[in-house]
Formats: C-alpha cells, sequence, structure tokens
C-alpha cells in the first residue's frame, strides 16, 4: 500500500474554502493553476486521512478497507453522458469497502461483488459519513426486499437498534413511487420496499473535519453501522 508523505493532521479551513471557490469556477482555465494547491489541501490530506483510517479499522477489527490509492474519487467529472459539461467535482470523498470475509477471523479477507461500503463526503456545507448500498444490483436489492417482506421482526432489530437510530437515523435513499411488483401496497414495511437506495448517514461540523482526530471520529461511526453493514452483506 502507498504510504501518505505525512500523517493526518486535519483539513484546513483554506481547503473548504477552495471547494467553493472551484463552485464558483468550475472550468480548467481557474483550475490548471491552482492544481497544486487542491492537491495540499485537499487530495493530499484525504489520502493521509485514509491511511490513518485503514489504520483504525485494523485496530478495531472493522471489515473496511481504507486505502489511500484507491478509496478517494477523482476530483474529475465524468461528462459523456451528462448535459452538465463542468470538468469539476465540487466535493472531495472517498469509499471504504467491506472486507468481512468469510471466516469471521479474518475481517480483512477482500470482499468482491456489491456488499455495502462506507463513504465520507466533505463540500462547504455538507460534511458527512455514512454507507449502506447505494446503486445496488439488482439481484441485492432483491434479496433485501425479499429479508424485509419475509422477516420484518428480524429486520427491524437490526436497523432500528437503539445506537444505530441514535447515529444515523432511518435508513434513507431514493424511493419508487409505489411498492415494487410481488409487494403489497399495504404490506407494513412498504416504505423501506420502495428503496432504491439503502443508505444511512450523518453530517459532520467543519470543526470536526478540521480536527486531527477526524480517523477517530469517523471510525467511531461506523463502529456503530457495522452490525448493519454485516447484513447487508449477508444478503
Amino acid at each position: 500500500m502507498p504510504t501518505a508523505t505525512e500523517p493526518f493532521t486535519g483539513f484546513r479551513p483554506e481547503a473548504i474554502q477552495f471547494l467553493a471557490d472551484l463552485a464558483e469556477n468550475n472550468d480548467r482555465a481557474w483550475f490548471t493553476p491552482r492544481k497544486a494547491d487542491f492537491e495540499r489541501l485537499l487530495k493530499k490530506p484525504l489520502e493521509s486521512l485514509c491511511e490513518a483510517l485503514d489504520e483504525r479499522f485494523r485496530a478495531r477489527d472493522l471489515p473496511l478497507m481504507a486505502d489511500p490509492a484507491r478509496s478517494p474519487f477523482r476530483i474529475y467529472r465524468d461528462v459523456r453522458f451528462s448535459k452538465d459539461k463542468s470538468p469539476y467535482k465540487t466535493n472531495i470523498s472517498a469509499s471504504f469497502p467491506w472486507s468481512g470475509g468469510d471466516d469471521p477471523g479474518d475481517p480483512h479477507a477482500e470482499r468482491t461483488g456489491t456488499d455495502p461500503s462506507g463513504y465520507f463526503h466533505l463540500a462547504p456545507g455538507e460534511v458527512y459519513v455514512g454507507g449502506g448500498m447505494w446503486h445496488p444490483a439488482v439481484a441485492k436489492l432483491a434479496a433485501f426486499r425479499r429479508a424485509v417482506a419475509d422477516d420484518p421482526a428480524r429486520v427491524r432489530r437490526i436497523i432500528d437498534e437503539p445506537r444505530f437510530v441514535a447515529t444515523f437515523g432511518r435508513l434513507s435513499g431514493e424511493t419508487l413511487k409505489r411498492t415494487p411488483t410481488g409487494f403489497s401496497p399495504d404490506h407494513p414495511e412498504a416504505e423501506l420496499l420502495k428503496l432504491k437506495d439503502v443508505t444511512f448517514g450523518h453530517r459532520l461540523s467543519d470543526d470536526d473535519v478540521m480536527a486531527p482526530d477526524l480517523p477517530d471520529t469517523i471510525a467511531d461511526s461506523f463502529e456503530v453501522a457495522v452490525p448493519v453493514m454485516r447484513w447487508l452483506a449477508s444478503l
């Protein structure tokens, strides 16, 4: 794994201002001469954050992976099929894939497929940590719906666990307008059955992201979320 050159010490206020300025000047003429600032203020600190998170995940036996080379999302937008041709995202973010293998003694055995993941997002006025399954594969979403329909009491015991609700609230995501085909519109868990994404999250403050203990703050959140993510991975 590539090693970050510096330990994570928190994002600087100038980092958030850079993203705000980028939102106002989203073009290559503005960004290109400031690319070094982007790397200094945002890209390298995010890589350092991922490296610190991987250390926390391993120390706590959390079955998630953080890789400074693979976890961060690129700043460049894919504009091939978009009417909005702005070349840059106005946030930085990173994904932390589920790594819980079949062997419970090896929480970092790599998993593949459509398992859940953790997520960190930083934009001016919109900083949050969360996870779940965003745009899951058809088979995975069908398995989620079957679990909800077949044993709603068990599902509720998992997703309504008090610490999870206190931290993240309820499962959320884009929804269908109607209950999916094959499920009664009167099903008591109709709102869960309508979910197209199965996600959760909570906001962080600017003070949180500027603090050197941000890796611990994020790891604390994921520790609460692991039982829900483990259930999603098992579907």
